[in-house]
């Protein structure tokens, strides 16, 4: 069999190498894979969160937590008014109680009074019928008194003593030799301390 013949243009033809030019990325669309870079896969790289590096950075409250908190202070201070409102209610009460026979008392203070005038009128003589009579005047103004001291009545002393304006009110002065100015000459009417109130002080007389 005889060779093919070789057709003269065929000698010379060479199989078609197909080159993609070098990438141009905007130019010719023959892209040379190899060399071409803009198809390139980019990887992105996430970078470290810093945030917690920086000192003075502190991330928000969430909001939950936030209204927690705001109501735990709330609490504390409601309860803390409550303990306040109970210790000022307890000390009203204790006054109240320790003070609850004042308008009593100041009633009795007049009848008092008058139980003392009339054991003055008594005289020496105790056999005479004033003094008979007086007797029993006597031992119910005793007894009136030690009740009046059960419940924390005293009498304030003021004979001879320096004005006091706290236990004293001065309804007359007198100038006396050899006495000194602002002592308590007489005392006209008793004065009383309840515990530790003055109920009604005492009317004296003076010194100038």
């Amino acid at each position: 069999m005889e060779e093919e013949k070789k057709h003269p243009e065929h000698e010379n033809h060479k199989p078609h190498e197909h080159k993609h030019e070098e990438c141009k990325c905007h130019g010719h669309h023959e892209h040379k894979h190899d060399d071409c870079k803009c198809h390139e896969h980019h990887e992105h790289k996430h970078e470290e969160c810093k945030c917690h590096e920086h000192p003075e950075h502190k991330h928000p409250e969430p909001p939950h937590e936030k209204r927690i908190k705001e109501l735990e202070d709330s609490l504390l201070r409601s309860k803390a008014e409550f303990i306040n409102y109970r210790k000022r209610l307890e000390e009203e009460q204790s006054r109240l109680l320790k003070y609850c026979n004042e308008d009593l008392i100041k009633e009795t203070l007049p009848i008092l009074d008058n139980f003392e005038r009339a054991i003055k009128m008594d005289d020496t003589n105790l056999d005479d019928e004033v003094s008979k009579f007086l007797s029993g005047f006597k031992m119910i103004y005793c007894n009136l008194v030690n009740i009046l001291k059960n419940y924390g009545v005293i009498e304030i002393d003021g004979n001879n003593k320096p004005f006091d304006p706290t236990y004293h009110e001065a309804i007359m002065t007198e100038k006396r030799d050899g006495v000194e100015p602002g002592m308590v000459l007489e005392v006209l009417q008793k004065g009383y301390i309840l515990k530790d109130r003055v109920i009604r002080p005492a009317m004296v007389k003076v010194s100038e």
